[in-house]
């Protein structure tokens, strides 16, 4: 599956977002349509042209055995291939490699990969993993308190500047106020002052580290680029490599939770696609914390072990820079669509590879890297990550 990606006989071929919203009031089913409907509009496509179909399975909807039958019910599909994945954050990445497997496999020609969430309407998940006893009902609360001890682990081996991820929160919020998608509570400049001396809420977690659960949906069209050009698509982008690793150092009792899969799956995905970090034009990391973007760029190899605050403070990280990130105010500053698997920057590749992003566009980019990560058990780093790797067609 990994190796065939390389042909670059898969193509994206559309994609689709919904406004982010801290309350919407609407159900998933209600956003997953309004998805569905835009990216089909976009390539020009009807519902009878969908034969497989990926997603994630919401908090809404935790304990619904058979979401992925009533949501291709509501969506008015019929399809003859159909995949949840339940990786958190790296599920919609995963699910971009699962659906180019199926589809090299005959199972299906052409996948609607859909993920959405109304978290602030309805949640009913109850996330348990490694000595959960510590972590509800009144441990450490969740991923900030998580986040909190990993950062501590961090400044105990390494030299953490904040400025630095208060550089890579402002960027990052430039991206957003330009973002029409974005939560309008978000779309507002931010300087590196704002990020210091906001409230800490995790010692030494700040309130502008963290990410905010929102309402939304998002999906892309994938199918193969044979027939992408029989359709006469103009625009398509290639997925060239994809690795991930799940349960990583799982059978360390004392692990070094600095340490996370990118170790492993970053240098994986770029010796696939026969590159290296100077190929990427534009790195989209799952930010559901700025110090797990940090971790990201040391430990896939954009920078050595420890070197993150330097490299950060040292990199022009603007659409127009040496390695833009998150041009879309990622999920930090756009807002996190629930847990609906880190599709939300996946799009914004997507979106720059098309040449799309208007007042954010990068100058000319011919490849992007983007990052998934999901499940944080107590005094572990995440237990899953994703790369996946495209090119423009």
């Amino acid at each position: 599956m990994i190796n065939s990606l390389k042909n670059k006989d898969i193509a994206i071929i559309g994609y689709s977002e919904t406004k982010i919203e801290r309350r919407s009031g609407r159900s998933t089913y209600d956003v997953a349509a309004e998805a569905t409907s835009k990216v089909l509009e976009y390539a020009g496509l009807g519902t009878k042209d969908i034969d497989g179909m990926a997603t994630v399975l919401p908090s809404s909807e935790a304990g619904n055995n058979f979401y992925s039958n009533y949501l291709g019910d509501h969506l008015g599909l019929t399809t003859t291939w159909t995949q949840t994945t339940d990786l958190g954050g790296a599920a919609m990445l995963a699910n971009v490699a699962r659906a180019a497997s199926a589809i090299q496999s005959g199972y299906c020609e052409m996948v609607l990969s859909i993920a959405a969430a109304t978290p602030t309407t309805r949640r009913v998940d109850d996330q348990r993993s490694y000595r959960s006893e510590f972590r509800n009902p009144t441990g450490i609360q969740g991923p900030p308190g998580a986040f909190g001890l990993l950062m501590h682990r961090y400044m105990h081996k390494y030299d953490l500047k904040f400025e630095a991820l208060g550089k890579l929160a402002v960027a990052q919020r430039n991206g957003a106020v330009v973002n029409e998608n974005a939560v309008e509570g978000l779309r507002k400049p931010m300087t590196v002052e704002d990020y210091l001396t906001s409230r800490v809420v995790s010692t030494p977690l700040r309130l502008l580290d963290s990410v905010m659960p929102c309402d939304g949906g998002n999906a892309i069209l994938i199918t193969t680029t044979e027939r992408a050009k029989r359709m006469g698509v103009k625009k398509m982008v290639h997925p060239i490599s994809y690795a991930e690793i799940v349960n990583f150092n799982i059978r360390e009792q004392l692990p070094n939770i600095t340490e996370t899969g990118f170790s492993v799956v970053g240098p994986q995905a770029l010796e696939k696609a026969n590159m290296s970090t100077d190929d990427i034009d534009q790195f989209h990391p799952y930010d559901d914390f700025l110090i797990a973007e940090m971790l990201q760029l040391e430990q896939i190899g954009f920078c050595g072990r420890g070197e993150g605050s330097e490299f950060l403070l040292s990199t022009d990280l603007s659409p127009t820079g040496k390695l833009p990130m998150n041009t879309g105010g990622g999920q930090i500053s756009a807002g996190q669509p629930g847990l609906a698997g880190g599709q939300l920057n996946l799009i914004e590749a997507i979106r720059q590879l098309f040449k799309e992003a208007t007042d954010r566009q990068i100058p000319d980019p011919s490849t992007a890297m983007v990052t998934g990560i999901g499940t944080i058990p107590y005094v572990r780093n995440w237990g899953n990550s994703a790369v996946l790797i495209l090119e423009r067609g």
